[in-house]
């Protein structure tokens, strides 16, 4: 049977990237269709494509039985031996039944399998393009607006660039050329839906693997990121020779590496920092182009407090704290800025607390007297010394029944004057 729409078919393969071998998987299914619609074929069907002459084969596959019991899947050895006389009981043969004419109502049933099958194969292959793709950047055409949504072509499907995914910066006006960065590639009934991001940090890392052959060949390492889309830009930078310098890399002669990135990006600022295994040094790094005077690392809550020159603290902490928030993204550690002046007042006012408590815990001791407080005169009086010996006082004893007055009221007496005589 010739097919007429065999070099239709290869033109269509070349258009759509579609191999040949899958092009025969889709005559053959749609023929197979075909067939069976015109004329109500109940036995296997496959078809043998020639694809130098342009014809097709078409065959009913039968079992060869003794008796046969149902015969549009069945054949008689007797009649297949005629066909064939090496064939055996219970094998199968393929019998030859290609139509002069299939009608239009099976050209019709062909022609829609075949479109169909296309269609999916090629779901397929930009599926399996670009399912392998995701973290990828790759130059598409800015095809139109819906809304806020923009549809970039990026070759065999339109990826879609939502909202959430896009630049202030970029102006996305139709025919403008820019890089995306693939997000993630779903599967879906129709095209594969394609979601890119002209906003995400990893768009910023491809960059400069594209416009930086170190960065491309491992020889300088990008430890971190961090990105305001549309603002500013944070990258750490750390070589793994000696003798190349990570950041001048990445700079290039002149700046002419970075202001590519810079230039993708739309006039996006970034700063490049030396990444350092000091979390006290990295941080002074990552804070620039401010200059600051030290940093106190806390481990345990991973906390950093930065010492700033007061010209320096505004540069540090940066418009609406944005440096100082991108420095902590870079470098995973949260950072508290202070100035000099600051710093000094928060010194002065804890030593003076320190102070104030040392004071409070310490006890009062009575105060000692010392020989240079005693004036001439005014010499200790020894009271027991001076006080004469018959005259100290006695305790009284217990009177006892029949003892009457004796003792009782003279001993008090005599301690009465004793006391009066030491005054």
């Amino acid at each position: 049977m010739q097919v007429d729409f065999v070099q239709a078919l290869r033109d269509i393969g070349r258009e759509k990237d579609i191999p040949l071998q899958t092009l025969s998987e889709i005559i053959e299914a749609a023929l197979v269709s075909a067939y069976k619609k015109h004329f109500g074929a109940t036995c296997e069907i496959h078809v043998d494509i020639d694809w130098d002459n342009g014809t097709a084969t078409v065959f009913c596959r039968k079992k060869v039985v003794e008796h046969v019991e149902n015969p549009h899947t069945e054949m008689s050895l007797a009649e297949a031996r005629r066909l064939d006389p090496t064939v055996q009981q219970e094998e199968f043969l393929d019998i030859e039944v290609s139509p002069t004419d299939l009608g239009r109502i099976a050209a019709q049933t062909a022609k829609q399998v075949v479109a169909q099958r296309i269609r999916e194969a090629e779901r397929d292959i930009i599926y399996e393009e670009f399912s392998n793709r995701d973290g990828d950047v790759v130059t598409g055409v800015v095809a139109r607006r819906d809304g806020r949504t923009v549809f970039i072509d990026i070759g065999k499907v339109e990826a879609i660039l939502p909202a959430s995914e896009q630049s202030p910066l970029d102006g996305y006006r139709p025919g403008e050329r820019i890089k995306v960065y693939i997000l993630e590639v779903k599967r879906t009934t129709k095209i594969p839906r394609v979601l890119v991001s002209r906003s995400h940090p990893g768009l910023l890392r491809k960059l400069f693997e594209l416009e930086v052959p170190e960065v491309h060949e491992g020889i300088v390492e990008m430890k971190a990121q961090a990105r305001e889309a549309g603002a500013r830009s944070k990258i750490a930078v750390v070589s793994r020779q000696e003798s190349v310098d990570p950041v001048g890399a990445c700079v290039g002669h002149r700046g002419s590496r970075v202001q590519a990135v810079v230039d993708e990006l739309r006039g996006e600022k970034v700063d490049i920092v030396r990444w350092s295994d000091d979390p006290a040094k990295y941080v002074m790094g990552a804070l620039s182009p401010a200059k600051v005077s030290r940093v106190t690392i806390d481990p345990a809550t991973r906390a950093a407090t930065v010492i700033a020159p007061d010209n320096q603290l505004s540069l540090a902490i940066g418009r609406e704290g944005q440096n100082v928030r991108l420095a902590a993204r870079l470098t995973g550690w949260r950072i508290d800025i202070r100035s000099e002046a600051q710093a000094a007042q928060e010194g002065a006012a804890r030593a003076a607390a320190a102070s104030a408590r040392a004071e409070a815990e310490t006890p009062e001791e009575p105060p000692v007297v010392g020989e240079a407080d005693i004036l001439p005169g005014d010499e200790p009086v020894d009271a027991a010394a001076e006080m004469p010996a018959e005259e100290t006082p006695v305790p009284p004893t217990p009177a006892e029944p029949g003892d009457g007055d004796d003792g009782g009221p003279a001993a008090c007496d005599e301690a009465a004057e004793a006391s009066a005589g030491v005054g």
